[in-house]
């Protein structure tokens, strides 16, 4: 049966839990739990024993903005994460990881698809986790001004940043034996972490219109931050005007306003961005351009090519047979 202990809260952020195991469907539930697959989702997640045994073991500790993780597992798990949640930097020391892609190589820093789901498969895995809040990043990174916080998960650093980035972990675990998540050294090392991971993991930036850094645009640019982040999941305008403040009324007014369409229009404009952003830089051999539609959230792929030569002048096939160039 799996096991859950939680340590008395260190201060009112504090994270501590564990999860075990011996059983494939209580692993499938605490995992899937953990990375946030609903009801529609953990359907999609299997386990089942490698060798007759099977065992899981999954550890966090740290805060709501910085958590420190180790998983392991005796066995098979294979599932699919949704998009959004914390963004997750994976170092794998034992076991197979795949995802749709590729192997994961061991020993070397990899952040998760952030912005997109994927699918996994892992077998007799040792792994290191950490996972950062994205709002906590995105205040650490805030000398990047009107810029929305994208990240390639597709690079792989290099041997510097590998140790540097085992260099901050290091910094976090002793600063947590030393003071716990409520002591100067813990918050300095989580401020530390996240800046290792902005250097590591450069981000791709969005540039927002100048006109969002006047005041009276606050709350719009709240929206628009909001589409840029959420740009490949669902996004309503109640989502927007959550994010906002504003009203549903005020927040199709603002669009208006200042962009000259409707707050959905412009969550198109940024898919298709993204879409492009892509192809551009796909394997034509590797890569068809319906899975990257979708990914992006356009069902409707007739609807969607139509969309995307009438933004940028081309057919999404021959931005993609252009990437080869």
């Amino acid at each position: 049966m799996s096991e859950q202990v939680t340590s008395p809260s260190e201060g009112p952020e504090a994270i501590r839990f564990e999860f075990t195991g011996h059983r494939p469907d209580d692993a499938v539930r605490d995992l899937a739990g953990i990375y946030g697959a609903g009801s529609e989702v953990v359907g999609r997640w299997v386990a089942h024993p490698s060798d007759g045994a099977f065992d899981h073991r999954y550890t966090a500790v740290g805060d709501a903005e910085v958590t420190i993780r180790r998983a392991q597992l005796h066995g098979v798990l294979q599932g699919v994460v949704p998009a959004g949640g914390d963004y997750v930097v994976l170092w794998i020391g034992a076991g197979a990881v795949e995802t749709e892609q590729r192997t994961l190589p061991h020993d070397v820093p990899l952040l998760l698809p952030p912005d997109q789901e994927f699918a996994f498969r892992t077998a007799d895995h040792d792994l290191r986790i950490v996972h950062l809040d994205r709002a906590f990043v995105r205040r650490v990174a805030g000398s990047h001004g009107d810029a929305a916080l994208r990240f390639d998960a597709h690079g792989e650093p290099d041997p510097e940043s590998a140790r540097r980035w085992q260099g901050a972990l290091t910094a976090l675990a002793r600063a947590l034996r030393v003071g716990g998540t409520e002591s100067v050294a813990w918050q300095g090392a989580k401020v530390a972490a996240a800046e290792v991971f902005l250097d590591v993991f450069p981000p791709l930036l969005d540039d927002l219109p100048a006109v969002l850094g006047q005041p009276r645009n606050a709350r719009l640019r709240a929206a628009v931050e909001y589409v840029h982040d959420h740009a490949s999941e669902p996004v309503t305008i109640s989502d927007l005007s959550a994010a906002s403040g504003l009203s549903v009324r005020s927040v199709q007014e603002s669009f208006r306003r200042v962009f000259d369409v409707s707050p959905l229009t412009y969550l198109r404009q940024v898919r298709l961005d993204r879409v492009r952003a892509e192809l551009l830089d796909a394997d034509p051999q590797a890569r068809a351009v319906g899975d990257v539609a979708r990914r992006w959230g356009f069902a409707h792929l007739g609807r969607f090519s139509a969309a995307y030569a009438e933004r940028f002048g081309e057919y999404p096939k021959e931005t993609l047979r252009r990437s080869v160039g």
